[in-house]
């Protein structure tokens, strides 16, 4: 076979942005697009024609949706029905899949119904009930790699899945309970905890500050040893806002303990951005986050990092998972960020764009794919304890599925753990050692 640098061509009859992302995406840069009947019919590897017409050189034929033709961002006419036992939409005629499977993975991993109009809640994020995932019952579900999967084996096409790997990260939102704050808030803390007579807590408070005990929150040293006995290569993204308030909570970062454990984390692991949450502006009742100087507060947490480490801060994730399209994306590239671990919902588990791997973001006002690297998560320890409130146990079985999805399908399976919920704090030994427990369990 003469080398094309691929083994697969698709044939359309019309050039197209969105139809190029997708295509190189879900076949891992094994596929080129050509408009030309000639080249595609002399082609010597596999060939999949996206179009109407009848071409008899093809294996696989996709009759094509509009949606990847069109350039403006519309509400789309969406009925799920099945095929082979899991949801499709955009449904066609075409005789290898009665789908368009390239529209429909195109239109879930760019999160386009979320560039549509819909309600946000108090923080600006989109409201999951809302998703067609949701709606439909396959949040749970990782559909376009199912899709991909099923479509291939069925016409026989070469196909790779994303490589597997299992990356543990943690977001530092508050890295002490009672060390390295201000004198102020220990005292505050101390009288809260004597008025509901929570008598525990106030010896436990003195007996840290006192170094007669390790703070509880102060987990560094016990992870350090989890990651070297099972082998992890964990990323840490640092919340360090500059003023401290009931959402960004975290110690200053010109504090010198606080300084010291960035310092130390970046020694042995990859640090990132946890970019603190934007104010909302009320307007006529409409919560407003395109705030003026949102990019440049992100610059200069971004920066306050990298002169501590001496690194470039190429990594983020946003506190409390709050992404608006396309604002969000739009100053991380601005400000040089290049991946983001923020494709997840808050307040519920699951695949928010229905795929396991990687992927550049592709922006849909400029029809275009950028360079910023997305790395979706489905299980954050937060969500498991204050939405979906489940038990530790249940917790785990939970991380033991999308484990098991991601090992399945492919991807990078990227946990979200808190350093507070890791304690040995009665509240929280279990949580910890069921994450214990669960990372022994990949050895």
């Amino acid at each position: 076979m003469e080398d094309f640098g691929a083994d697969i061509i698709v044939y359309s009859q019309f050039a197209s942005a969105r139809l190029d992302y997708i295509v190189k995406l879900l076949f891992q840069g094994r596929a080129i697009i050509t408009n030309e009947i000639s080249f595609f019919e002399s082609f010597p590897g596999k060939k999949i024609n996206y179009s109407n017409r009848l071409l008899s050189a093809s294996d696989a034929q996709v009759v094509p949706h509009t949606l990847l033709f069109e350039k403006q961002i519309q509400t789309q006419q969406i009925i799920v029905n099945s095929w082979q036992g899991i949801p499709v939409f955009f449904e066609t005629s075409g005789d290898s899949i009665p789908f368009d499977i390239f529209a429909a993975s195109f239109y879930l991993i760019t999160r386009y119904e979320e560039w549509l109009p819909h309600e946000n809640d108090a923080f600006g994020r989109y409201r999951h009930e809302q998703s067609l995932a949701y709606q439909f019952g396959f949040l749970d579900q990782p559909l376009v790699n199912s899709w991909m999967e099923k479509w291939v084996v069925q016409n026989k096409l070469p196909y790779n899945k994303p490589a597997f790997s299992f990356r543990p990260s943690y977001d530092i939102d508050i890295a002490y309970s009672y060390n390295h704050h201000f004198v102020i808030r220990n005292m505050g803390g101390y009288f809260k905890d004597l008025l509901n007579a929570n008598f525990s807590g106030i010896a436990e408070r003195i007996q840290v500050l006192a170094g007669l005990r390790k703070d509880p929150y102060d987990v560094y040293d016990w992870l350090d040893e989890l990651h070297d006995q099972y082998q992890l290569d964990p990323i840490y993204f640092f919340l360090v806002a500059s003023s401290r308030d009931t959402i960004n909570k975290n110690i200053s970062p010109a504090n010198k303990g606080m300084k010291e454990l960035i310092r130390r984390i970046a020694v042995k692991y990859k640090v990132g951005l946890h970019p603190s949450v934007q104010k909302a502006s009320v307007f006529n009742g409409e919560y407003n986050y395109k705030i003026d100087g949102y990019e440049r507060k992100l610059r200069a947490e971004k920066m306050s990092i990298e002169k501590l480490i001496a690194k470039n801060v190429t990594q983020s994730r946003q506190h409390y998972i709050q992404l608006c399209f396309p604002d969000t994306y739009e100053a991380l590239l601005q400000a040089g960020i290049t991946e983001d671990y923020s494709m997840g919902y808050p307040t519920i588990s699951g695949f928010r764009a229905s795929y396991t791997g990687s992927f550049n973001w592709f922006h849909l006002l400029n029809n275009e794919e950028t360079a910023l690297t997305l790395f979706p998560f489905s299980y954050m320890d937060a969500t498991q304890i204050f939405h979906e409130r489940n038990t530790p146990e249940v917790a785990i079985s939970k991380m033991e599925y999308y484990y098991e999805q991601f090992q399945q399908y492919g991807g990078c399976f990227v946990p979200i753990f808190h350093n507070q919920f890791l304690s040995d704090q009665s509240d929280f030994t279990d949580w910890r050692s069921g994450y214990a427990d669960f990372c022994l369990r990949r050895l």
